[in-house]
Order: structure tokens, then C-alpha cells, then sequence
């Protein structure tokens, strides 16, 4: 079984800020704010979430092609660059 453990943590200067201003907010020890993030922030890591979060595009109306054949480069890049296609 664990005991309690004394350690010096170096946090990085947002990190330290953010702590600070939690402290305040919710009027408990540097202590008890560090051992309570720790506790979250470990049990996150232990257990990962599973979710994964996907993204579809969502599909648009471009209305009817403007270009007779997309496989015709010449008249896709005439139509393109505003010449007329002969």
C-alpha cells in the first residue's frame, strides 16, 4: 500500500497560473487542488476513452455542371480562364 509521498513537481508557468486561479475559485489547499487534478487527470490516462469522433462533410449542391466533359482538359481550362470554347 502506498503512503504519502513528498515530492517537488517544477510546473511549466500556464500550468502554475491555471492552478492558482483554480485555488482561489474554489478555496482548497495547493495541496488538495494537486492531489485532486492528479487523481482526474491519472484515472483519464488509465482508462482511455474509446470514442472516436468522426467527421462527415457535409454534402452540397453545385447545381449542374458548367463544363460539357471534365475529361476534356482543354475545354475545362478554356471555360476555366473565361475563353470561349470553340
Amino acid at each position: 500500500m502506498f503512503r504519502c509521498m513528498r515530492t517537488t513537481l517544477t510546473l511549466d508557468p500556464d500550468v502554475a497560473a491555471l492552478a492558482e486561479r483554480m485555488q482561489k475559485a474554489h478555496g482548497c489547499s495547493f495541496k488538495a487542488l494537486i492531489n485532486d487534478a492528479l487523481r482526474l487527470g491519472l484515472r483519464g490516462m488509465e482508462t482511455p476513452s474509446n470514442r472516436s469522433v468522426s467527421y462527415r462533410t457535409p454534402s452540397v449542391d453545385l447545381g449542374r455542371c458548367l463544363v460539357g466533359s471534365l475529361d476534356d482538359v482543354a475545354e475545362a481550362l478554356a471555360v476555366a480562364e473565361g475563353d470561349r470554347f470553340r
